[in-house]
């Protein structure tokens, strides 16, 4: 199915101011939809048409479907195009750039229908003209929760008319903002309540307010009940009085309700506000879980890398005493591996989750690298193409095999000589994503009988366990054309499953 987006760039006239302002009012007529308990579908006229004429045909960008009653159109529409003529009150509320209502249901589909057309308006411009079809075949004497809703929706449709709705310099509304059902407050020019829905009441109950909200300021009534001593910020006065269209919280008695305040201005003034109103408290809560948790996984990652640092510093002191050169040299190799884990650590300290940019641990470890080469060889490794941003399952033991194998170029491949040695890093997310690695060096080449399987070499045995075992890579040791060496890692961009330990 076509986007919006699409349909607009290819079937209408509408520039792409125009295409944002489409966008902004669809994002937020859920809240019209359920306010009118009828389906929206936004026509809009197909390219070449002329304002205040005949258009040559209308194309459906959008619909939407009442979460608060039946629909009126359970088969999708978006795409359909209808020539003039098909859709009357549509063709009469573009011409007339106003509201058209239909005073008798229609029985095209076999059940009873309103219809009413609204255009919609940016500026001085008619971009096209929402159809409003409400099904008739529950209709009842409806609630007073119900004429209030009813009426708050004629209100916004007339905004919408005039242009005053979404609100051009409003903030966008939140994925997780109020809906109609959460909660409603209708308030007056005033700011006070002239109408509580039921989940609207229980929401300021669980704050603290036992009273009914019908007839109390609002803001008064919020002020009181998060009475921090401290007078209520202006920004939040506002939004309680229903003179700003914004998203606000308030706390109180350990519950956390989310505001949302639409103006309502119809013919230039100001008639009130609706407020929906939704209680976020185990949301908010689940939120602080979430946060708690994320810092306590940071403080662990923080103690492991300075744990990891203590061993390597006791490794470094015991090195200094052996005076054997081969003991010497292992744990020298032992310092290395355990500062290449720990700088995976030390990085995921700092980051929210358990994803990793290497471009900047890949480059620690070559800068380790190249500073443990020999003095007068000044082998500066070097990194080119991205890593990217890798899980910590990924992260962590390609660190050690990056090292693992820098070392094992430095003191085989370019043992006190001069050289390149270089990684090369290739990722690729079309079909099976992977990363490729590439280290080579323009040293003494690989032994003729050089076989990777039976190597007694102890960090080429890791190397292979970790991209071979764990990452479920593929490992080759080829020669570098011009002379030297390349090892080729390629491995797959989501962790391979573990096999389970059955003990």
């Amino acid at each position: 199915m076509p986007s919006l987006s699409d349909l607009v760039r290819t079937r209408t006239d509408l520039d792409t101011a125009d295409l944002e302002w489409l966008h902004a009012l669809v994002s937020d007529w859920q809240l019209l939809a359920d306010l009118s308990f009828a389906d929206l579908v936004l026509w809009v006229p197909e390219r070449g048409a002329v304002p205040g004429a005949q258009v040559p045909g209308w194309i459906c960008l959008a619909q939407m479907r009442p979460t608060t009653g039946p629909t009126a159109y359970p088969e999708d529409l978006v795409g359909m195009v209808v020539r003039t003529g098909r859709r009357g009150l549509i063709d009469v509320a573009w011409r007339e750039r106003r509201i058209v209502r239909e005073g008798d249901p229609e029985w095209g589909s076999g059940i009873p229908v309103r219809e009413e057309s609204i255009p919609i308006r940016r500026g001085d411009k008619i971009l096209g003209v929402i159809q409003r079809s409400t099904n008739l075949s529950s209709a009842r004497t409806p609630s007073r929760l119900e004429l209030t809703y009813l009426q708050s929706a004629s209100d916004l449709a007339q905004m919408i008319a005039e242009g005053r709705f979404p609100d051009p310099g409003g903030e966008p509304n939140l994925l997780r903002s109020p809906r109609v059902g959460d909660g409603l407050l209708r308030l007056d020019k005033a700011g006070r309540v002239t109408y509580a829905s039921p989940n609207a009441q229980s929401a300021f109950r669980r704050l603290g307010m036992a009273a009914d909200l019908a007839g109390e300021p609002l803001g008064e009534v919020t002020q009181r009940l998060v009475d921090t001593g401290e007078p209520m910020e202006e920004s939040l006065t506002r939004v309680l009085s229903g003179a700003t269209a914004r998203e606000a919280e308030i706390e109180a008695h350990g519950s956390v309700v989310q505001l949302r305040t639409i103006p309502l201005v119809v013919s230039g003034t100001r008639i009130g506000a609706v407020v929906l109103v939704r209680d976020v408290t185990e949301l908010r809560w689940r939120d602080r879980e979430l946060m708690t948790k994320d810092a306590t996984i940071r403080e662990i990652h923080h103690r492991v890398k300075n744990n990891l640092q203590t061993v390597a510093a006791l490794l470094r002191l015991q090195a200094r005493r052996l005076r054997v050169p081969e003991g010497r040299a292992a744990l020298d190799e032992a310092v290395r591996r355990v500062g290449s884990i720990a700088i995976v650590h030390e990085t995921l300290s700092h980051t929210p989750d358990e994803l990793i940019d290497f471009d900047d641990i890949a480059d620690r470890v070559i800068t380790m690298a190249g500073e443990v080469s020999a003095p007068e060889t000044q082998v500066v490794p070097k990194r080119t193409g991205a890593f990217g941003v890798l899980p910590a399952q990924i992260a962590t033991p390609l660190a050690m095999v990056l090292t693992e194998l820098l070392q094992n170029a430095l003191q085989h491949g370019l043992p006190h000589r001069y050289g390149e040695l270089e990684v090369r890093a290739t990722r690729e997310e079309i079909g099976p994503a992977h990363l490729e690695v590439v280290v080579s060096d323009d040293g003494v080449g690989l032994p003729p009988d050089f076989d990777l399987e039976d190597t007694t070499s102890l960090g080429l045995q890791i190397v292979r366990t970790l991209i071979v075992g764990e990452l479920g890579g593929h490992l080759e040791f080829r020669a570098r054309p011009g002379g030297g060496t390349e090892v080729v890692v390629n491995i797959p961009l989501t962790a391979p499953q573990r096999p389970a330990d059955h003990g």
